[in-house]
């Protein structure tokens, strides 16, 4: 991997990108927002600012090695994928390696039960559709390019700045979004994954001789939600908020907090594991630990 378009540069992407710098790669990345340019510039990346409908620099397509997809699909597909296909049959000189950030939302619901990368795709929700559709559209792409694509389907991400220590700290997305109350909804779990255990597994990826097609990225332990919020209370010594029942305040929920509660899983990390080894932080709860230390400093 020598030449890097990354496109995307959002919460996961970005820390992966500037690792592939870091590393000698030449890596181009795009930003919707003109102020984070000379942000990103700052990390070793050549920042593109690029929105949906634009045009991306030919050159950078053409000699990309190395292709990673962080945007998510709209009403219309992918927008990245729109932009790659207005260049024409094969707009590269060599065909390269693609990372596609999907989301395990593509699964669907298993009431609970473990989901490995061999189980069939059946989204419930309006957001794994349009992502288990661009997925198919991104496969066809890459076998009509001969390109090497893995898809890289994303548990639910935290990591500093966007976790439930933060959260209970103060005024965030999350918090405003309705994530840090303390729902009680019995049977109901999902997995969790860091942001750095995610560039690692990307890294690893990018390295691999042979990657495999689809990898899941989530951590050790599937656990109910309402649990990393009560350790992240005790880690701040403060009280966890009131444990309420799910259906008694569902209609108060934002569609964003709503969605992680519509489907039940366990998802199956073995694949990663082979990537990475043992996980920087196999549970919610050395993650949210580093977060609170971080914090303190």
């Amino acid at each position: 991997m020598t030449d890097v378009l990354v496109l995307g540069l959002g919460y996961t992407a970005a820390p992966f990108a500037a690792k592939l710098a870091s590393a000698g790669c030449n890596v181009a990345g795009t930003t919707r927002s003109p102020s984070k340019a000379m942000q990103i510039a700052g990390t070793g990346v050549s920042p593109l600012v690029w929105g949906a409908g634009g045009n991306l620099p030919r050159d950078r397509i053409e000699e990309a090695d190395l292709l990673v997809v962080s945007t998510p699909p709209g009403d219309d597909g992918c927008p990245a994928l729109h932009a790659l296909q207005g260049f024409g049959p094969r707009p590269f000189i060599r065909a390269p390696q693609i990372l596609y950030l999907s989301s395990s939302g593509v699964y669907g619901d298993h009431g609970g039960g473990w989901v490995d990368e061999e189980m069939e795709c059946r989204p419930g929700t309006e957001r794994g559709k349009a992502r288990l559709a661009a997925e198919r559209t991104w496969a066809d792409f890459a076998e009509e390019n001969g390109a090497t694509l893995t898809l890289c389907r994303l548990a639910g991400i935290y990591g500093p700045g966007r976790s439930a220590v933060d959260s209970l700290s103060g005024d965030t997305t999350g918090a405003r979004a309705g994530l840090t109350r303390r729902l009680e909804k019995p049977g109901h779990v999902f997995n969790r994954i860091h942001r750095d255990d995610i560039v690692r597994g990307l890294y690893a990826l990018a390295e691999a001789e042979n990657p495999p097609a689809i990898v899941n990225f989530a951590d050790d332990e599937p656990s109910p939600p309402a649990d990393p919020i009560t350790f992240a209370a005790e880690l701040l010594g403060i009280e966890p908020p009131p444990l309420q029942r799910f259906e008694d305040i569902e209609e108060e929920l934002s569609p964003m907090a709503r969605s992680f509660y519509a489907e039940s899983k366990r998802l199956g990390n073995g694949r990663l594991r082979e990537l990475v080894g043992t996980l920087t932080y196999p549970t919610y709860r050395e993650g949210l630990r580093a977060i609170a230390e971080m914090r303190r400093r």
